[in-house]
């Protein structure tokens, strides 16, 4: 028999309407949520609409939800990465000019700007990935998702993730190299 989900007894308190589970369930969440939304979009308040919409979404459908069809974790993924791709089809469909530019009030050290640069660098390099190959890359490293759970969360086989990983280490690694910030250390 396996193991029990984690989330199973706070999905039956929220099941019953019980606001302090849903308190619960957000702060051991959210973080994540937030951080795959934020990889995927680039945009920290686009990826706070998405955690937003997950949460409503377990509000709605927590008394539904059966223990053993899938793992929790895997389905409010899932549910985040659909509702990440629905934003980036339609800003396909919106063409922005220029996404604003987030201000920092605070002046930073030149260390700072550098690694505030740097990271730019790596989340447009991230950005301009295939849609598939940036969700492998986000799953497995920033998720920190074995392969076997990123391949089922993606419906692919552990050797097509690996593939898909292989493929955008290498296109990362090619823009990374391209804005001079690559140290190919592999």
């Amino acid at each position: 028999m396996s193991e029990r989900d984690p989330d199973a007894q706070l999905l039956e308190q929220i099941g019953r309407q019980d606001p302090a589970a849903v308190r619960s369930l957000v702060a051991r969440k959210l973080p994540r949520l937030l951080a795959l939304a934020t990889r995927m979009l680039g945009d920290r308040m686009e990826a706070e609409d998405v955690a937003q919409e997950v949460f409503v979404r377990i509000w709605k459908q927590a008394s539904r939800w059966r223990e053993g069809e899938a793992k929790f974790d895997t389905w409010i993924h899932r549910v985040a990465l659909n509702l990440c791709y629905d934003r980036l089809r339609g800003r396909r469909e919106e063409p922005r000019d220029e996404l604003p530019e987030e201000a920092d009030p605070a002046p930073l050290p030149e260390a700072g700007l550098e690694a505030r640069a740097q990271d730019q660098r790596v989340r447009d390099a991230l950005a301009a990935l295939p849609a598939r190959q940036r969700e492998a890359l986000v799953l497995n490293y920033y998720q920190e998702m074995s392969n076997i759970d990123a391949a089922a969360l993606m419906g692919i086989s552990v050797d097509a993730l690996e593939s898909l990983l292989a493929r955008a280490r290498r296109n990362l690694r090619a823009q990374l190299a391209g804005s001079g910030l690559s140290k190919d250390k592999s």
